[in-house]
C-alpha cells in the first residue's frame, strides 16, 4: 500500500521514538523540504522514497568511507552470509581481523569488537576504571558526542532518566588549555582513572597540547583514551593516533573502518584489555558482551574497506576533497557578500561551516536556510564528510549549488529569514526539551 509523505512520517514517529534510531538523523536537524528518507545510495549520491537524486555530505553520519554500493566491501560480506553471520561459538574470521587490526594500529595489542561507538567508549572507561581502581573520568568538553551511556550523557542537557550522581564522576576540562586538565588532577588527586577525547574535530591541536595531555595521564596515573570514531580511517588510515605521534592506552574505532557495516572496535594495551578476558585472577571485568557483536558479515566488510585503505589513495582523497571544497565555499561565500556571515573551516578531511547572523553571532535559523536552500538545488550537507567517492564533480555540483544558497541568504541577513524559511528551525541535537 502506497502512502503519501506525510502519512509516511506520522506513521514512522507512531511507531518509532523521535523517529530514528539516532538522533541526528531526526526531523528537528534537517529543513522541511529535505528528503524524509533515503532509500537507496551510489558512490556519494543518494536517492529518496520519491526517486529523486541527492549529493550527500553526510555519508551516513561519516560511516560510508568508500561510498555507496562499494563492491568488494559488499561481495565480502555477502561471501560471509552465506556461510554464516553468527554461530554459538567465535568464527577464526574474528581472529583474522583483530589479527589485521594490530597489526594496523599502532596502540593495538587487543581487539575487541562491537556494532557501535557507544558500546566502545564505554568499555574503555569501564576497563580503566577497573585497572585503576579509579572512579573519575576526565573528558574533552569541547568534543560533541562520546556515548549515550549515562557517564557521558549525564553532562549534557539531555540527562532526563540518568541519576545525578553519575555526572558528578565525569569531569570536564577544555580542548588546547591544557591547564583545565591539570586543574582536574589537582583537584581530585588520585581519583582520575582516565582521560578520554578525541585528537582533533574542527581545530588543530596546539604544539605540545595533545603531548601534554598524555603526559598528564602518565604523571597521575591514569590512562589516556583516544576516540578515534571519526579521526580512524580519516586522519590516517591508522588513526590520528599516528599523525600527532600518540601512544594512547586505549583507543576506540567505528565509522569509516566498515564502510556503512556495523563495526566498532576497543584497542589498546594487553595489560589493560587483558582485565577483559580469561586468563587472570584479578576481579572479573564484564567487558562487552553482545550476541551480535562480532556479526560476521560486518567483519568481512571490515577486512575489505582495510584493504581498500592499505592500497588506494582513500586518505589523500579525503584531504584533497575537503581542502577543494572548504575554499571553494569561502570563495563563493566571498562572491555573495557574505564571508562575514558564512565560514568554511577546519581540517580538511573532516570541514565544518559557520552560519552567522549579522552581529556574528551564530544562527539556527540562518543554517536552516542554508540547508533548505542546498537542498533545493540537490545537495544534503548538514555536516561534510569527504569520501572516497566525492572528487572533483561533486565538489563543482556543491558549489554551484551553494552559489544559490548564499544568493537567498545574503537577503536573509539584510531582511531577516521571514518568507525565506518553509518550514522549522532546526535545532541543537542536545537541549534540556524538545
Amino acid at each position: 500500500m502506497s502512502r503519501g509523505s506525510n502519512d509516511k512520517s506520522a506513521l514512522t514517529h507512531r511507531l518509532i521514538p523521535a523517529g530514528a534510531h539516532t538522533y541526528s538523523k531526526g526531523d528537528d536537524q534537517f529543513p522541511a523540504n529535505a528528503p524524509r528518507y533515503f532509500e537507496r545510495g551510489e558512490g556519494p549520491y543518494v536517492w529518496d522514497d520519491e526517486d529523486r537524486k541527492f549529493l550527500d555530505w553526510t555519508a551516513g553520519l561519516r560511516s560510508m568511507s568508500l561510498g555507496y554500493g562499494v563492491k568488494p566491501v559488499i561481495e565480502a560480506a555477502i561471501a560471509q552470509m552465506w556461510k554464516g553471520s553468527n554461530f554459538g561459538r567465535p568464527a577464526f574470521l574474528e581472529t583474522e581481523y583483530a589479527e589485521r587490526l594490530a597489526e594496523h594500529i599502532p596502540c593495538a595489542e587487543m581487539v575487541k569488537f562491537a556494532k557501535n561507538g557507544s558500546t566502545v567508549t564505554s568499555a574503555a572507561v569501564k576497563l580503566a576504571r577497573a585497572f585503576t581502581g579509579r572512579d573519575y573520568v576526565a573528558f574533552c568538553k569541547d568534543h560533541p558526542f562520546f556515548s549515550y551511556d549515562d557517564w557521558f550523557i549525564g553532562t549534557t542537557p539531555c540527562d532526563g532518566g540518568i541519576p545525578s550522581g553519575f555526572a558528578s564522576l565525569s569531569l570536564p576540562f577544555r580542548y588546547n588549555d591544557l591547564a583545565t586538565l591539570e586543574f582536574q588532577f589537582e583537584t581530585h588527586p588520585g581519583k582520575i582513572a582516565c582521560v578520554i577525547m578525541e585528537a582533533a574535530t574542527s581545530e588543530e591541536p596546539k604544539p605540545g597540547f595533545l603531548q601534554g595531555v598524555q603526559a598528564l595521564c602518565r604523571k597521575h596515573g591514569a590512562l589516556f583514551i583516544l576516540d578515534e570514531m571519526i579521526t580512524g580511517f580519516r586522519w590516517h588510515q591508522k588513526g590520528a593516533q599516528v599523525t600527532y605521534g600518540l601512544e594512547p592506552d586505549m583507543a576506540t574505532f567505528g565509522k569509516g573502518m566498515a564502510n556503512g557495516f556495523a563495526v566498532a572496535a576497543l584497542v589498546g594495551r594487553r595489560d589493560v584489555m587483558d582485565l577483559g578476558g580469561l586468563s587472570h585472577d584479578k576481579k572479573r571485568v564484564f567487558l562487552i558482551s553482545t550476541t551480535h557483536g562480532a556479526e560476521n558479515h560486518g567483519l568481512a566488510a571490515g577486512m575489505a574497506t582495510l584493504d581498500i585503505f592499505r592500497t588506494q589513495p582513500v586518505i589523500e582523497t579525503m584531504w584533497s576533497t575537503g581542502k577543494a571544497l572548504m575554499d571553494g565555499l569561502n570563495a563563493v561565500a566571498t562572491e555573495a557578500g557574505v564571508s562575514h556571515a558564512f565560514k568554511a573551516f577546519g581540517i580538511a578531511c573532516s570541514p565544518y561551516y559557520a552560519t552567522l547572523d549579522s552581529a556574528g553571532k551564530p544562527s539556527m535559523a540562518l543554517r536552516t536556510l542554508f540547508l533548505q536552500e542546498m537542498a533545493r538545488h540537490g545537495v544534503i550537507i548538514n555536516f561534510i564528510a569527504p569520501g572516497y567517492s566525492h572528487g572533483p564533480t561533486e565538489v563543482e555540483v556543491t558549489l554551484d549549488a551553494a552559489r544559490k544558497a548564499l544568493a537567498v541568504y545574503a537577503r536573509a541577513l539584510e531582511s531577516g529569514t521571514d518568507g525565506l524559511l518553509h518550514g522549522p528551525v532546526v535545532k541543537p541535537v542536545f537541549r534540556p526539551y524538545n
